[in-house]
């Protein structure tokens, strides 16, 4: 009887299994948030159809960056003195095999970081740095608290205001050090600090210090005369000085992005060049001449071969990061000059699933192209000068 009874049991079981199999579908979903170049709003739509799913009140208009995760998404506003965050309502939770997709409603979270002129966010693994350069001051929290309503942070100073960067590194926080002697000027170093705050070891030096970005497992920083890439140790992070090729001609890069699903970089060298860096290559740097002067670039998470760079003819261009070349150019836009001042309104692009969107603010429009055969497909109508740009999303199991 007992015999039978288990029988019974692990037959009834192998049925839920089936029925609760039968339940899961595969879906993908991607989101955009942009912000208004004049306006204090942030806009979220679906990426597919361009319908606007929500609409969200800043102080000032802002700049917009994405959690690792994207399950929130940051506006650092400068000119207001904080940093707020809206969670995308997408999240993707990893099984092993798969992944569950979770789709809610975006929403503004009641989730403030006060501070004097917050300038740069770095999500390291969940773990967030927010740099104010008008404190020299950086405030660390984790993404988890953000999205459980938590504000609380832990408070790491330098000597000075200046604009500078800190980012969470395997439970020490490196932060810049600002030039004593002219506070005014890009920062110097990059200081290493414990949990206690206490700082681990000598300043790394890093003259005219200005961008960072990871890609998988390694840090890059950039400084005037190279990079510091920066890697887990056994006790403290490793940091070491990558010096810019003698093949390269007289320029520095001052903006970096991470390659996914290929480890590398991409920088700006130059105002009519990008760079390609392989930090772990004898031959580390690739310079690639652009057509005109460069206005912004952005890698593909979903196509880790290519990277896009928008110059000022209003063409886009499609960068090969294996063969370091460009495979093709679309034009898109009329021309954006780069004389005037930096932050006047120019294109930004972001990267969701098959289409890469291109935001054109002074046409109040959103164009949309097929990342495979890098054609125009459409455009979207945003109200007053969409701006910054972020992608989220993915694909999942729902139940």
């Amino acid at each position: 009887m007992l015999h039978l009874l288990k029988t019974v049991s692990v037959a009834a079981l192998l049925a839920g299994i089936a029925a609760t199999a039968s339940f899961a579908e595969e879906n993908t979903a991607w989101r955009l948030f942009i912000s208004d170049h004049g306006e204090p709003v942030v806009r979220a739509l679906d990426a597919g159809s361009g319908r606007e799913l929500g609409k969200f009140a800043t102080k000032v208009p802002t700049s917009l960056a994405r959690s690792d995760s994207g399950k929130t998404i940051f506006a650092v506003q400068g000119k207001g003195d904080i940093v707020q965050a809206i969670s995308s309502g997408i999240s993707i939770g990893d099984h092993g095999d798969h992944g569950d997709l979770k789709i809610e409603d975006a929403k503004l979270l009641d989730v403030e970081f006060a501070g004097k002129k917050p300038s740069h966010f770095v999500d390291h693994g969940g773990d967030i740095a927010l740099f104010f350069d008008g404190e020299g001051v950086a405030r660390t929290t984790s993404e988890t608290d953000v999205l459980d309503g938590k504000a609380d942070f832990r408070e790491t100073k330098t000597d000075a205001p200046h604009h500078g960067l800190a980012v969470a590194f395997d439970g020490h926080v490196l932060l810049t050090e600002p030039n004593k002697e002219k506070p005014d000027e890009l920062p110097v170093g990059i200081r290493v600090v414990d949990a206690s705050g206490a700082q681990v070891g000598d300043v790394h030096s890093c003259p005219g210090l200005h961008g960072e970005a990871a890609s998988g497992n390694i840090l890059a920083i950039a400084c005037a005369k190279g990079l510091l890439i920066v890697k887990s140790g056994d006790k403290e992070p490793s940091i070491e000085f990558l010096p810019y090729s003698e093949t390269l001609p007289e320029g520095k890069t001052t903006t970096l992005v991470g390659g996914r699903g290929l480890q590398y970089f991409l920088g700006n060298y130059g105002p009519s060049a990008v760079v390609l860096i392989d930090s772990t290559s004898k031959e580390a740097f690739r310079r690639i001449e652009l057509p005109t002067r460069r206005v912004h670039f952005a890698v593909d998470p979903v196509r880790p071969k290519f990277a896009y760079v928008f110059t000022e003819d209003g063409m886009i261009h499609q960068l090969d990061v294996v063969s370091g070349a460009i495979t093709k150019s679309l034009p898109l836009t009329d021309p954006y000059s780069m004389d005037g001042h930096w932050s006047d309104p120019r294109p930004r692009i972001a990267v969701a699933d098959d289409a890469i969107y291109v935001t054109d603010p002074l046409k109040s429009t959103l164009h949309v192209i097929d990342a495979k055969s890098f054609e125009k497909t459409k455009d979207i109508s945003v109200e007053g000068k969409p701006f910054n740009i972020v992608a989220v999303g993915g694909s999942g199991e729902t139940h």
